[in-house]
């Protein structure tokens, strides 16, 4: 499996990720067609999603890898199941 990730500590993940599976902006993801999302954490505090991401990001390959399998290992698209049929509105 040809696999390119992102780790991104990002709020107002349902518009992210449609700004990305739209192609609205020119980014990584755009760059390498990475639309789908395959792992995602929450959390109530900024400055820990921000650690958590700066941790993530000197992670290997393999152990990436490793922590989205294990916790969807079909690599299934996350996206619907967190946006639902709510409608993305773009701020002012």
């Amino acid at each position: 499996m040809s696999c390119t990730s992102q780790v991104l500590a990002r709020p107002y993940l349902i518009r992210r990720v449609w700004e990305h599976k739209s192609k609205l902006i020119e980014s990584f993801t755009e760059k390498y067609d990475v639309v789908r999302l395959v792992y995602f954490e929450q959390f109530d505090d900024p400055e820990n999603a921000i650690k958590r991401e700066k941790r993530l990001k000197k992670w290997n390959r393999a152990w990436k890898i490793r922590l989205i399998e294990e916790n969807n290992p079909n690599w299934e698209d996350l996206y619907p199941g967190i946006a639902g049929s709510r409608p993305v509105v773009m701020p002012r």
